[in-house]
C-alpha cells in the first residue's frame, strides 16, 4: 500500500511539474504583439525594414489568431531582431 501511494504521489509531481513548464513556456501572444507595435512606433526604419517588420506582424498574427503563441512569439521576435530591439 505505501509503495501504492508513493508511487501516485511521484507520478503527481511529475506530472503537474511538466505542465506548469509548458504554460509558462511562452509569453502570451497578445502582450508580445503590443511589446512589438509599441516598440514599432519608436523605431526609425528603412523602407526595406519597414517591410519585412510588417511582414512578420502579420504572421505572427495569423499565428496568435490560431492560438499558436509559441509561433506568434517567434515571428514577433524576428520583427524585434530587424528593429534592432
Amino acid at each position: 500500500m505505501k509503495r501504492f501511494a508513493l508511487a501516485i504521489a511521484v507520478g503527481t509531481v511529475a506530472v503537474s511539474s511538466s505542465i506548469s513548464t509548458v504554460f509558462a513556456a511562452t509569453a502570451p501572444c497578445e502582450e508580445t504583439l503590443k511589446t512589438l507595435r509599441a516598440a514599432e512606433a519608436t523605431a526609425a526604419l528603412s523602407a526595406a525594414d519597414k517591410t519585412k517588420v510588417s511582414e512578420l506582424e502579420t504572421k505572427g498574427i495569423e499565428r496568435c489568431n490560431a492560438d499558436d503563441d509559441k509561433r506568434a512569439d517567434d515571428f514577433f521576435a524576428q520583427a524585434m531582431k530587424v528593429m534592432g530591439k
